[in-house]
């Protein structure tokens, strides 16, 4: 069964950077999609940014400007640079890698706290 595993969450005070990544535990083929999202305490899971395949990035109004996402199909490791963080960016931050046969892939998350 394979897996996507994140990293790189912690506690960042605010104005700070982290850098989330992502990869998969085994080769998955015909990745077009990868991307991110985020689950905020009480809220529901919202869409932060994708890339596809040929390199398209598509962004979330809130992380334009401050989040940068980067990725490898063919290792299947996906990237979120985050900066200048604030308070309500705190969420668990899931990687998500979707293929051609219709077959979505999810990671656990990795939980992200901006805070002083």
């Amino acid at each position: 069964q394979v897996q996507l595993v994140e990293s790189g969450g912690g506690l960042v005070q605010p104005g700070g950077s982290l850098r989330l990544s992502c990869a998969a535990s085994s080769i998955i083929y015909s990745v077009y999609l990868m991307g991110w999202y985020r689950q905020a305490p009480g809220k529901e899971r919202e869409l932060v940014a994708t890339i596809t395949s040929g390199g398209s990035t598509n962004y979330a109004d809130s992380a334009k400007g401050r989040y940068t996402i980067s990725g490898d199909n063919a290792k299947n490791t996906v990237y979120l640079q985050m900066n200048s963080l604030k308070p309500e960016d705190t969420a668990v931050y899931y990687c998500t890698m979707s293929t051609y046969y219709a077959m979505d892939y999810w990671g656990k998350g990795t939980l992200v706290t901006v805070s002083s």
